[in-house]
Order: structure tokens, then sequence, then C-alpha cells
């Protein structure tokens, strides 16, 4: 038995044309991120902190969809959400709609150890995080220039779509816009096992482009985009509600259980299970397995093994 970790940073249409002022800091910030994880593994740190860990990395990454570089609401707001669970104990965390807080991760852990409860959102999440002394910005913190023009872009593609009764040949390109193409990309996760056996996960999310105000994804809702257990830890990317339809991250874990199927074959199943181009996961074993499937055209995903396996990829 040694460590593992997995990340991803979003699933969905990635062309294989990305530009390189677009591919290089996300591939880099995976390459940050993944290092770190290695060496607080190393360490000795627990897997529950390492995911932890990661995962603020990313969220203060403007180039992923969490944190800094959250995508916008129908509306122009920022609403963040995140979510953290601990194999061994079941014990989780979950937070939705925040506007404010630096880092939502952190947030869903202390959901986790400070309150009889597992899930906060909006105006209670916040009231929360002020009573907790955890950093707070100005929602402007969170809006980027380039999250501005994909609200615009999405709002464009968005009428359009409205004007067509019939399916035509734009409606898809316009769906990918709104949906889960590169105006979506960038939702992120970590999991983990460390040297001990434990195992651990973490996702965080600003959701995607020009959703409803209030709308809430996959990645606080445990099973669906986020669940540990002692087998396995995942953590899901893509269409929130193609991934909430089908639990899932659950799913790998109840194939391994009662199928008695590897890590590789549930996470692959799981994935097969949802409409083709809606999810991706990454995931690990309490062996050390680790399994990263997407049915989309690409996933940023990163993963390392103790004993010496290292990758960084987008497409397959």
């Amino acid at each position: 038995m040694g460590w593992a970790i997995a990340l991803h940073g979003g699933a969905g249409d990635i062309p294989l044309t990305l530009p390189p002022d677009r591919r290089l800091p996300r591939e880099e910030a995976l390459h940050h991120c993944l290092h770190l994880g290695v060496q607080a593994l190393k360490a000795g740190n627990s897997a529950l902190d390492v995911v932890e860990l990661v995962v603020r990395e990313l969220e203060n990454n403007p180039h992923y969809n969490a944190g800094k570089g959250s995508v916008l609401t129908s509306e122009g707001t920022v609403e963040m959400e995140a979510c953290i669970m601990d194999g061994k104990t079941k014990k989780c965390g979950a937070v939705s709609g925040l506007k404010t807080v630096v880092n939502a991760i952190s947030l869903a852990r202390l959901v986790m150890e400070k309150t009889p409860h597992i899930y906060l959102a909006f105006d209670g999440a916040e009231a929360f995080a002020r009573e907790q002394g955890v950093e707070t910005v100005d929602s402007s913190h969170f809006i980027t220039a380039e999250n501005i023009e994909r609200l615009k872009q999405a709002k464009e593609a968005n009428r359009i779509q409205l004007d067509y009764t019939e399916p035509t040949a734009k409606a898809p390109k316009n769906e990918k816009l709104i949906g889960n193409g590169d105006s979506q990309l960038g939702t992120v996760g970590c999991v983990a096992v460390d040297s001990q056996g434990n195992l651990a996960t973490a996702t965080s999310t600003g959701g995607f482009v020009n959703k409803m105000v209030g709308r809430i994804g996959d990645t606080p809702i445990i099973g669906a985009g986020t669940y540990a257990n002692h087998l396995c830890a995942v953590s899901a990317t893509g269409k929130g509600e193609s991934i909430i339809r089908g639990t899932v991250a659950r799913d790998v874990a109840a194939l391994m259980e009662f199928k008695g199927l590897s890590l590789k074959e549930a996470a692959a199943y799981a994935v097969e299970s949802v409409p083709r181009g809606t999810a991706g996961l990454v995931a690990v074993s309490a062996t050390g397995e680790v399994a990263m499937p997407f049915n989309t055209v690409g996933m940023l995903r990163a993963c390392a093994t103790e004993d010496g396996h290292l990758e960084i990829a987008i497409w397959p």
C-alpha cells in the first residue's frame, strides 16, 4: 500500500486547437498543484489535509472555474460551491451560494468539523464564514474580465437558441457555449490516499456560465460530484445535472463494494452510464490505484503514485 493523488481542472468540449495562452497556464497550475500534493503526502500529511491544500491552491488560480476564476450567473454575480469528505469516518461538509469567501473548500471543512450539519448555503453559509473568521473579500475580487466576456457570449448564444424551435446545425454549437464547453471549463477537484490508507476528496466550482441565480450543481452533493469511503475517493466534473441524476461518485464506490469491481472498472462504468459528453472524474483506491476516465472531448487532469507513476494530460 502506498500514497496516491489525482486532481482535475474540469471536463468538457476542450478543443484540440486550444491556444497555448489558454492551455499552458492551466497545465502549469496542474503541475504545480500536483507537486504541492505529492510533497505534502511525502511529508506524512493526512489525505484530508492534502486535498484541502491542493483545492485551495486551485481556487486561488484565476484560470480555473473555482474561487478567483468562478464563472458568472445570469445576473453577473458569483455563487461558489464546494465539498470535502473523509473516507474513513464519512464525515463531510458542503457549501453553496458563496459570494465573498476566498476559499470555499476550507469553509466546507469547517462545516464538517465545527457544526452538527453537512451542508450550509447562501446567507447562512456567509454568516458562518464571518463567525469562523475565514478570509472574505468583496465579491468583485472573483469577477475576471474573461468571465464577463464568457457571460456575454453565453447570453448571445442563448438568444440564438431560443429563436429556433427545431434543432438546427447551429444549436449544438450554441449549447456547448452555455453548457460544458470551454465557458464552463475549470471545476477543480482532488482525491488522495495517504500512506496510512486514509482516503479523502475535495471539489470546488463556480458552476456554469449563465446559470440561474440559486442553481446548485453536483459538486456539493454527497454521492453525486463528491464521495469517499473506506474503498475509494472520487471527485467528478462536467454537466452537474447529469452527474446528479447518475449519482456518479457514489456509484464508483458502490460498484467496488457490491460488485467487487476494481477502481478502474467501477470508474469507467460510472462515467459511461451518464450521457456522452457530460462527465469525467478522478478517483483513488485504498490500495493506491488511480482512475481518471471521462466521456467528454477532454479533461484537465494529473496524478502521481508512490511507485513513481506521474501523468499530466488534457486529451485521451
